[in-house]
């Protein structure tokens, strides 16, 4: 194991720590977020109506972090570089986190809301200047070295996970004992630790990685031309395989809202043991998600690396199609859980089944797409077209939300298979048109 981390340049264990705790905060608030909004600023309405307005602030904040990559990976292309919109953004999303943090005190009640509003539009612009940004320089560091850098993203993001797996616990923990402003704070801290590192490393590991906007090398008129043409199919192809994760991650983002509802008031969350018992809090199924990446993102790495060995690894396009039919499938799972649950709480193995199913359908489009961005993307527009990648996952998030908004108006069965139907249509059109965009993108 440690020969093969040597082969990797010190830069991504650099970034790979910074973007675990950057994900520790951004992953630790939104276990909070939905809860919070039900539960204490719309407190004062009804269920149904509350259940509605949290979804659809949820879909736009986890839209919104989403959409402004797309112009800080402009300002980073043109202006700034991408190392100074990372430092930028992580400053902006500690003081948005303290401030979400500050409007769950007693003290500013009357203004509870505008702090929350603040912190929240600071936490969608710091998102902007790091999402991006952070993956651009991961793909910079491996230069011309394509097949490297597949494995190079599947480890970068373990480390997004591994943020994402203890926040939940740590921040739902704090949240459930002793208040959510708490788990705010606790989100704060792990974004300054990630400032700190990042701050103390990027000299030394990351070079001028990043450190300078794109400087357009001059070439003749008859070179550009024949760049355009050979570039051109690629990004429509890019900008295909976008339109068609929107719906990825529709599904997907169920889990912060929708299913976070349904561990909430219907999963059995008691556990006994030597005649005491205790209640798990509904946070902790965020974690399952990450957990499972940390264990199986290794064995899809060495699965698709044996594959290419026998040269019968699928082409990208394909591994979107798998991740569709999963994530599919895995809200089949959903749709039978909320069937049986009807007026009782169930099993959490449905939950764990339906986590479980989604986590494999994510490893096959979202390091597969990170990475797809940086091998095709023209040099002089790579933040900008990582901020597309994610753009798409603005629509996804924001559809996610506003669909959400539902889950209290109508069979919560049909709600989840709804997805299932969508996601499973999706990939057969898809289908369809994989030959045509396996000439487009080539190997890849």
């Amino acid at each position: 194991m440690k020969s093969v981390l040597n082969e990797h340049p010190k830069g991504l264990f650099l970034l790979f720590a910074v973007e675990m705790w950057e994900r520790f905060s951004y992953y630790g608030m939104r276990a909070l977020l939905v809860l919070y909004l039900i539960q204490y600023l719309f407190k004062g309405l009804d269920n149904t109506t509350a259940t509605q307005y949290a979804g659809n602030i949820y879909g736009w904040y986890t839209g919104l972090v989403y959409l402004t990559p797309l112009v800080g990976g402009y300002i980073a292309d043109r202006f700034l570089g991408q190392r100074k919109c990372i430092s930028i953004g992580a400053v902006l999303m500690a003081i948005g986190l303290f401030c979400l943090a500050a409007s769950d005190f007693r003290t500013l009640e009357n203004y509870n809301f505008i702090i929350f509003t603040l912190g929240l539009c600071l936490m969608v612009i710091a998102n902007g200047f790091v999402k991006s940004n952070i993956s651009t320089v991961v793909g910079m560091l491996y230069g011309d070295d394509k097949q490297r850098r597949d494995a190079g993203f599947t480890i970068f993001y373990m480390g997004i996970n591994l943020g994402a797996f203890f926040s939940p616990l740590i921040c739902g923990t704090l949240a459930s004992l002793y208040g959510f402003k708490y788990g705010f704070m606790a989100a704060g801290c792990g974004i300054l630790i990630g400032y700190l590192i990042y701050k103390l490393g990027e000299n030394k590991f990351l070079g001028e990685y990043g450190l300078y906007p794109y400087k357009e090398d001059k070439i003749s008129v008859g070179e550009e031309r024949e760049l355009r043409l050979r570039e051109k199919r690629k990004i429509w192809a890019l900008f295909i395989l976008m339109a068609f994760s929107i719906i990825f991650w529709c599904c997907y983002e169920q889990a912060g809202c929708s299913m976070a509802l349904f561990a909430e008031n219907e999963t059995n969350r008691l556990i006994s043991f030597f005649g005491n018992s205790i209640t798990i809090p509904s946070q902790y199924f965020q974690s399952l998600n990450p957990l499972f990446i940390i264990i199986f993102a290794p064995i899809m790495s060495a699965f698709w690396a044996f594959l290419n060995s026998k040269k019968s690894e699928p082409n990208s396009v394909v591994k979107f199609n798998f991740a569709l039919l999963l994530i599919s499938v895995a809200y089949l799972v959903m749709g039978a859980a909320a069937y049986f649950a009807g007026s009782h709480v169930v099993s959490p193995l449905w939950l764990i089944v339906a986590f479980f199913i989604a986590t494999i359908a994510e490893l096959c489009i979202s390091p597969i797409g990170l990475s797809l961005v940086t091998k095709l993307a023209p040099v002089k527009f790579a933040s900008l077209i990582m901020g597309c990648w994610f753009l798409s996952s603005f629509v996804g998030n924001l559809s996610a939300g506003i669909f959400a908004g539902y889950y209290e108006k109508i069979s919560h069965s049909i709600f989840f298979l709804i997805l299932s139907f969508v996601a499973m249509f999706v990939a057969l059109i898809l289908f369809l048109l994989t030959p045509v965009l396996k000439k487009w993108i080539g190997k890849y």
